[in-house]
């Protein structure tokens, strides 16, 4: 089995060869799917969304530095940003259960991994419910899709520094809200 190629190469490929681009879809495409699906609630609108995002990486490829992140870290933000869109010009949607975008995912990735027992993922589920949509949101990129608190914080435009504190403070109100769950009546 060979190694898969980064995905710098992949993009420096995709700039003469846009039939590269569709391996980096194939990569990206159902965590992209899932967070999409997760900030809309709307399969139909996520779909489109995320259509839109690799049209839009596609577009500007020569514009991509390296620098600035990784791709899958501008990929996110690309699709953060045309959420921002989106909820500006529709009202208001519900979103979609957090376990609706963990199952979009590819399987094979590592989607609340530890957890022993449904009742233990259940829990954490309700747990999850009771923090405020920004906390969700954070949770989601960080362990549902895997970003690095550095591609995290470009998506959210804050800094690295900040997106751990906010990490420490959401998954200690996490915790707290876990321990309601068990506390002794």
């Amino acid at each position: 089995m060979t190694n898969p190629e980064p995905d710098q190469a992949l993009i420096d490929r995709a700039r003469g060869d846009r039939a590269a681009f569709g391996e980096l879809y194939e990569r990206y495409v159902d965590r992209i799917y899932a967070y999409v699906l997760y900030r809309t609630g709307s399969p139909p609108d996520a779909e489109d969304l995320t259509q839109r995002v690799f049209s839009q990486a596609l577009a500007a490829l020569g514009g991509y530095d390296p620098a600035g992140g990784s791709v899958g870290g501008w990929l996110f933000t690309i699709a953060h940003n045309l959420l921002a869109n989106y909820h500006r010009t529709r009202a208001r949607r519900p979103a979609a259960p957090l376990e609706a975008a963990a199952d979009a995912i590819d399987p094979a990735l590592p989607v609340l991994e530890g957890l022993e027992a449904e009742e233990d993922a259940r829990a954490v589920r309700r747990a999850l419910d009771r923090l405020s949509p920004d906390r969700q949101h954070l949770i989601l990129l960080k362990f549902v899709v895997g970003l690095s608190n550095a591609d995290i914080g470009r998506v959210l435009g804050k800094s690295e520094g900040a997106i751990k504190s906010l990490l420490r403070r959401t998954l200690a109100a996490l915790r707290r809200e876990l321990d309601k769950d068990h506390a002794p009546i």
